[in-house]
């Protein structure tokens, strides 16, 4: 997942693929009060239906996952974070029906672990 900014999720469990596009990041304790980083994301359908969804990442979650991982938090980091978790939704029609998903830690680890592997992968292939 190197790119976050604009991808191909799907099919879903009803066989549609949406493409979806990176709206923002940002703390979410300046718009809703939460100790999150909140991840949006457009998705539109193959139809031209649009809907909207907002990732938040627990702010504890991420410092303990980037510290097991050894890396650092960083925008595109959290951003991927999110963009594989939208993935899954897609992918699984879990919650989709809500506009603020909160990625659970064990999750949020196994993407980490994910992205860890994909930048192996990237140094020994270049």
């Amino acid at each position: 997942m190197q790119n976050f900014r604009q991808f191909e999720a799907g099919p879903d469990p009803f066989g549609r693929k949406f493409q979806i596009l990176f709206k923002w990041m940002q703390t979410a304790i300046s718009i809703r009060h939460a100790d999150t980083v909140d991840v949006k994301f457009i998705l539109v359908d193959e139809n031209g239906g649009r809907t909207e969804k907002t990732i938040a990442l627990p702010h504890a979650d991420l410092l303990r996952v980037a510290s097991e991982v050894g890396r650092k938090v960083d925008d595109p980091w959290c951003s991927r974070l999110g963009a594989l978790h939208l993935r899954r939704l897609v992918e699984t029609g879990e919650d989709m029906e809500k506009d603020l998903v909160t990625v659970a830690a064990a999750d949020m680890k196994t993407y980490a672990d994910r992205l860890v592997e994909t930048e192996r992968s990237a140094v020994s292939a270049g």
